[in-house]
């Protein structure tokens, strides 16, 4: 599971400084004049961050990183495919025009044109990567015309025999029908989500065939995760998978792939990491979802490595009904000096676990290694790129982490770069109410948001079992079970982050940091989050749902006691949450509740929490927000242009790798395009 970096705490969401922060980065040797900022348009910011301690690895340790890194990379058309079966298409199409046209690249439309390229390169597709709804050029079509006429017509993904008029009227509707594919992922309610979704994970089938068709594999105890790496296709009548492997779908992408994990076999740091790395090759080659599991155990017990990698298809939240994993890298190295805060919540969590609010036999008895740090980005492709987690807890599979455990890890130099970025931004100001409640996020922010994010991903989605004979949540909960997992974990986080224990363990020095978390989440799930909706809207991302179901349960269910206010004061809407305790009592008995729904598998239970609290937006509330976010000038989406790891060579050895961090996106886009295009237009 990911945290996405989507106003999910005070640091990110109003502006904080990043003090705490820099303090840890500045001590591993980051350049404190380095300019995080790079370029901005439509509704994007585009930042940079930059990997300290680099310098300081071996050179083993560098030519692991750069063939991990060059293995991410390679994958990163597949993505792109998995988010919409034309998007290649457009994508050769567009880097073409901007590569070779011929034309003026000073007027208003060519600016236009550029605007959406780089939206399409920033959302891996021409859906946007939150929203999930199809964004058009505002350029013309006829525009768009003149510029394919005026490009170099051999690098156009023609048909055979194609004339480029017809090649227009092909791909017109692609790029300019905002009603054709108009939604990556459709989760609304009494519709088959998976017609209605434009992802490029099933072709020709309905969500009752999809259902039909997994139901006859049995998805409880240690079963693979059935369906993860394929898309279901019906031809004929018949209904069958197209793998994703080498020989398979994406074949010629992932042969590239593997070329480099083999390389990273060659330096691995120790044995173990060697062996995951053979493995999760051997799950490229085969395709098997058992050698995907026999990987994904060999990586959990690989808890001594300084650098590790993510790479596979991982996050179901692109597929409606939560089966298909979508590719996705991040190679990183260890923060020795910021993991030690993290540890100490992962030491404890048998005690998370035995003192949490669940009902007993959906607690774990015996909580598997959970191995916790946190991590300096090295390279993200694919769904980790541009828009970034800034939490992940992996693997997936519950039985694994029951029975194996799990890695949770924090991305410090990607909120380090937030963090500045979100600096004076005036979203504090803006949206928070009193003095004392700035103060306090002011002063404990980004160690609140920290500590969220640790207690979300390192106890929080390894907490909890399904009880025996309860199939996977992808089967019982179904287009809800990605936010009702996200609304568990962050429950966890949320119930523990106002605990003494925090305190007793040196984690953090006082409650007022529990307070500062609890002002900065009802604020966000109430209010804040909402910059990020279009007027007429309801929620549908998995994350914002999530949010607001939380806050808008607690509001709800706590009004009796005025444990929160929703108030207006001179024409403004505000939060205010009068009893923080008895706020966290609340916290605790919603945790107990949708752990109850995930062990037992009641879709009825959850479909009403998520369709009651997490959907619906007051949308007088939303015109007001919108109207009081449009007055700072701040762009509600940040993503980043990725380092670039460059080998030094001495005859055709290396002998030293290099980091350059690039200033450009839209130039990196092109160079990725340039250098790891490797699947056809159409797969």
């Amino acid at each position: 599971m990911k945290y996405k970096n989507i106003l999910v705490a005070s640091a990110l969401a109003f502006g904080v400084t990043a003090c705490n922060q820099q303090k840890s980065t500045n001590e591993s040797g980051s350049d404190e004049n380095f300019n995080v900022e790079a370029e901005s348009f439509a509704d994007l910011q585009v930042l940079r961050y930059q990997v300290p301690g680099f310098d300081n690895l071996t050179l083993q340790q560098k030519k692991l990183a750069y063939y991990l890194s060059e293995a991410a990379l390679c994958g990163r058309d597949i993505t792109y495919d998995q988010r919409g079966k034309y998007n290649l298409t457009i994508r050769k199409t567009i880097e073409n025009i901007y590569d070779s046209y011929r034309g003026d690249k000073t007027t208003k439309e060519w600016e236009q044109f550029r605007d959406y390229c780089g939206r399409f390169w920033f959302s891996n597709g021409n859906h946007h990567h939150y929203g999930n709804d199809k964004f058009i050029p505002e350029c013309s079509f006829e525009y768009f015309s003149e510029l394919v006429k005026n490009s170099a017509e051999e690098g156009f993904p023609l048909l055979g025999g194609e004339t480029q008029d017809a090649f227009l009227t092909r791909i017109k509707p692609y790029i300019f029908d905002a009603n054709f594919q108009p939604k990556l992922v459709d989760l609304r309610e009494g519709i088959d989500n998976v017609m209605a979704s434009s992802n490029n994970f099933y072709e020709g089938v309905t969500q009752k065939e999809v259902e039909t068709f997994y139901a006859q594999f049995d998805t409880k105890g240690n079963a693979p995760s059935w369906g993860l790496n394929s898309k279901l296709i019906k031809e004929n009548g018949k209904v069958y998978e197209k793998t994703w492997k080498i020989g398979g779908m994406y074949g010629p992408a992932l042969e590239k792939v593997v070329y480099w994990l083999k390389k990273a076999t060659e330096v691995a740091e120790n044995n173990q990491q060697r062996i995951a790395l053979e493995k999760l090759i051997k799950y490229y080659q085969t395709g098997d979802l058992k050698d995907f599991d026999d990987y994904s155990i060999a990586w959990v017990e690989d808890t001594s490595s300084h650098i590790d990698v993510i790479n596979g298809f991982i996050e179901v939240y692109n597929d409606a009904i939560g089966k298909k994993g979508t590719f996705e890298s991040v190679v990183s190295m260890k923060d020795e000096e910021a993991t030690k805060r993290i540890k100490l919540i992962s030491d404890q969590a048998q005690w998370f676990e035995d003192n949490s609010p669940l009902i007993p036999e959906h607690k774990k008895k015996d909580v598997k290694g959970i191995t916790a740090r946190v991590i300096t980005v090295i390279q993200e492709s694919g769904d980790s790129s541009p828009s970034t987690p800034i939490g992940i807890n992996l693997p997936n599979a519950d039985w694994i982490r029951k029975e194996h455990g799990s890695k949770s890890v924090s991305l410090s130099n990607i909120v380090h770069s937030y963090n500045l970025m979100a600096a004076g931004s005036g979203m504090l100001d803006e949206f928070a109410y009193g003095n004392d409640v700035k103060k306090r996020i002011k002063e404990y922010g980004n160690l609140s948001s920290d500590l969220h994010t640790d207690m979300h991903e390192c106890i929080g989605h390894a907490s909890g079992q399904i009880n025996p004979g309860v199939e996977t949540p992808d089967k019982t909960l179904k287009t809800y079970a990605s936010t009702l997992e996200e609304a568990r974990a962050d429950l966890v986080a949320l119930y523990y982050i106002y605990d003494q224990k925090l305190v007793d363990i040196g984690a953090m020095p006082n409650l007022e940091v529990g307070k500062a978390e609890y002002d900065s989440y009802i604020m966000n799930g109430l209010i804040s989050q909402l910059t990020r909706i279009k007027p007429g809207h309801n929620l549908e991302e998995a994350h914002m749902r999530n949010r607001q179901l939380i806050a808008m349960w607690a509001y709800e269910k706590g009004k009796k006691d005025n444990v929160i206010e929703l108030f207006k004061e001179n024409g403004k809407t505000y939060t205010k949450i009068n009893d923080y305790t008895k706020l966290r009592s609340l916290f605790g008995d919603l945790l107990r509740e949708i752990q109850r729904i995930k062990s037992e598998g009641d879709y009825t239970g959850g479909k009403n929490l998520v369709e009651n609290y997490g959907v619906k937006v007051d949308q007088q509330l939303l015109t007001e927000v919108l109207e009081r976010f449009s007055k700072l000038d701040v762009k509600p989406y940040k993503g980043f242009i990725q380092p670039k790891l460059v080998p030094v060579m001495k005859n055709d050895e290396i002998v030293d790798v290099k980091v350059e961090y690039p200033k450009s996106f839209f130039e990196q886009m092109m160079y990725y395009s340039k250098n790891y295009s490797f699947l056809p237009a159409i797969n």
